[in-house]
């Protein structure tokens, strides 16, 4: 699979050969969604908790006599009936987060750059050097006509790039070892440099 390369500036800097088994792929979206199910799920905090009868702050006697007043057979205040009682099996704290198989997440990521290679959203460009320049690389972005974009760097990313892309709306650039299922597909367009097409080969084999 051949794609054509280009600069920053728009420029033509050749063609460059994409592996099959990594942008060739027929996207699954059961697959995608299994992966990124994964991810969230991860990154979700589980903080959530409620009082139980035992934490709330009502005192714990008898709010009747048992017999005699023509009512329900109650306890103390704490029970879940009652307003502002405790919540019975509400939610506690705990990890959200799932086992996935390292096949299966590489799998994954084959898969989602299948899906934008096959879409039409995949850019090579030659390099992500920058100057610094916040403003210099907004035009280039805007001339270039992408808006929410992720770009996929070698090992390590360009620091005046990155530094130029920290206050562009919709820009964000990520080392090959970042890339991953979700940030690539929730983006409009993925932009891999040279350096990140090879990063992701060896680490994708």
């Amino acid at each position: 699979m051949k794609l054509d390369v280009i600069k920053l500036d728009g420029g033509n800097a050749g063609s460059v050969d994409l592996d099959e088994a990594l942008f060739g792929l027929e996207p699954r979206a059961d697959i995608l969604h299994r992966v990124v199910r994964w991810q969230r799920n991860n990154a979700q905090q589980g903080t959530h908790k409620v009082k139980t009868r035992s934490e709330t702050s009502y005192s714990t006697k008898k709010i009747y006599r048992q017999k005699g007043t023509g009512g329900a057979r109650h306890g103390d205040r704490n029970a879940p009936i009652f307003r502002k009682g405790g919540i019975y099996k509400g939610p506690t704290p705990r990890s959200h987060g799932h086992e996935l198989t390292k096949k299966f997440r590489k799998l994954g990521l084959r898969h989602a750059l299948s899906a934008k290679a096959k879409a039409g959203a995949l850019v090579i460009i030659d390099e992500a050097t920058s100057e610094g320049k916040t403003a210099a690389l907004a035009k280039q972005v805007s001339n270039l006509g992408w808006k929410r974009t992720l770009v996929i760097d070698g090992a390590s990313v360009n620091e005046n790039f990155a530094q130029a892309a920290r206050n562009i709306e919709g820009l964000d650039i990520l080392p090959s070892m970042g890339a991953n299922v979700y940030d690539i597909l929730k983006r409009d367009t993925l932009v891999i440099t040279k350096a990140g097409i090879e990063a992701l080969e060896a680490r994708l084999k």
